[in-house]
């Protein structure tokens, strides 16, 4: 199956200090994954995991260290900014940020019109962003003239989504798209991806450390943990019949019936998050209830595991066959 974006080793690492006593950290470490065509890809982590600093990479905000962006068949070069292209658009974590509060909202869509040559007049013009509206639940009466401030949360992340729809994309990059509206209109905007995809083809990176909506939207996933993708595959196996220790924790992290407990939960990261990046073996040796010897040495491979990937010893042939000795 054609792929519409391959990530391949892709790699970043940051320096900090001085000269003579510079640090390195590795943010994203050597990962890789695809998003095929009318395919919701989730990215899904902690805050911290790298999922953010990949977002930047991909959309070239970032320079990769090593590795390849390939876009449609063709390697991106570093600082091509993808999501300017007509076949990928972005959408990003605060709807209010992304919109001048000084200027009218339907400035944005005539602007995006006339740099892509998207209709011949003005009335043509005000055809297409109306059916993009009309396509995220809006109208082209109901937001014409409007500034950013009069809008809801949710409406401005819609009038965003109907924006980046006005080239006709193939894939949507969504950095956090919910994390921000209010929690009574973030499944208004889950829905809507699903939409995208059933109704127009539209694939979508969905970025997010929030698993719940991850499951409901995505067909795919990958979890990241301290710069690494610790397991990914179809959502149901992975969410539902998590493997690696670190995945088994943020699944019984979700809230349930209590609304006081909430899966984001926090950790120093101060200290914790540099000493797991900076780990030599596996970096959720120190927090994982499973941890052995060799986790602390080595950095796992991925092994499959039904139709996911797992980067965990535990599931190691070499730990296999010691298990069957013993």
């Amino acid at each position: 199956m054609e792929k519409l974006l391959e990530i391949d080793q892709l790699t970043k690492v940051f320096s900090f200090g001085s000269i003579l006593s510079k640090i390195k950290l590795t943010a994203v470490d050597n990962i890789s994954f695809d998003i095929k065509p009318a395919e919701i890809f989730a990215l899904a982590g902690e805050s911290g995991c790298g999922k953010s600093t990949t977002a930047r990479m991909i959309m070239g905000f970032e320079s990769p260290t090593s590795g390849q962006i390939i876009h449609s068949g063709t390697e991106v070069a570093k600082n091509e900014k993808v999501w300017f292209t007509q076949g990928i658009q972005a959408i990003f974590q605060d709807p209010f940020g992304t919109f001048n509060p000084l200027r009218t909202v339907d400035r944005y869509f005539f602007e995006t019109v006339k740099n892509y040559k998207l209709a011949k007049n003005k009335t043509d013009a005000i055809k297409l962003i109306d059916a993009k509206l009309k396509a995220v639940g809006l109208s082209y009466e109901e937001f014409a003239g409007k500034y950013p401030s009069e809008f809801s949360g949710g409406q401005l992340q819609r009038i965003s989504v109907a924006r980046s729809l006005l080239t006709d994309p193939k894939l949507l990059i969504a950095d956090e798209p919910v994390s921000m509206v209010d929690a009574s209109l973030r499944m208004s905007i889950v829905n809507l991806f699903k939409e995208l995809k059933e109704n127009f083809g539209v694939s979508v990176l969905y970025i997010t450390h929030d698993l719940a909506t991850a499951y409901y939207v995505s067909d795919r996933i990958a979890i990241m943990f301290r710069g690494d993708i610790v397991e990914m595959g179809p959502v149901e196996q992975v969410l539902m019949e998590p493997k690696h220790p670190y995945t088994q924790l943020l699944r019984e992290s979700i809230p349930e019936a209590d609304p006081e407990k909430r899966w984001n939960y926090k950790i120093d990261l101060s200290e914790l998050e540099y000493e797991e990046y900076m780990r030599k073996g596996c970096k959720f040796a120190g927090r994982c209830p499973q941890v052995m010897e060799i986790c602390k040495a080595e950095m796992p491979q991925d092994t499959q595991v039904g139709k996911a990937f797992v980067k965990c010893h535990l599931y190691s042939e070499s730990q296999k066959s010691q298990n069957e000795v013993i």
